[in-house]
């Protein structure tokens, strides 16, 4: 292999590394890997997850999120109650100052409500996240069934 093929295969290699990665900003959030899994025709809503990393900024809070692909984005939490998973709409995701808020399944996550039309495998679909001090960032959320390789991050509960 000459020294141009390495070059130009290592920077083929990083381009794809960085368009996997999905990594956005808000501020000094950081937004990893927003996905969604795929949904069947009929089926009226899909939930979505991503990792908002804010260990360099101030205490914030996620408010609000909207997407042309539904009539609307809810914010969710999940919590056991005696024996029986609970999903609530909640008004807003806080992101404590130095810490990782994993939105999961499971556990904390969005929802997208009202959807036009199946999330497919493969596709990307626009979001538009809105935070209290951050402001408004938009980000594209992959849709697939798990996203390849996952942050570390710490769980937060409400």
């Amino acid at each position: 292999m000459t020294p141009f093929t390495r070059i130009a295969l290592a920077a083929t290699l990083l381009a794809s590394a960085a368009a996997m990665a999905q990594e956005y900003r808000a501020g000094a959030i950081r937004i990893d890997k927003p996905w969604a899994r795929p949904t069947v025709s009929g089926q009226a809503a899909g939930g979505g997850f991503m990792t908002l990393d804010n260990s360099k900024g101030g205490a914030d809070r996620l408010l609000a999120a909207r997407s042309p692909a539904a009539e609307r984005v809810e914010l969710h939490s999940m919590a056991m109650e005696g024996d029986v998973m609970r999903m609530r709409q909640i008004d807003a995701i806080d992101l404590p100052a130095g810490q990782t808020v994993a939105l999961q399944p499971g556990g904390l996550h969005f929802m997208l409500m009202g959807l036009k039309q199946p999330l497919t495998l493969g596709a990307r679909v626009p979001l538009t996240l809105r935070f209290e001090k951050a402001g408004e960032v938009s980000v594209e959320i992959a849709i697939e069934n798990a996203p390849l390789a996952a942050p570390a991050a710490h769980d937060h509960k409400h």
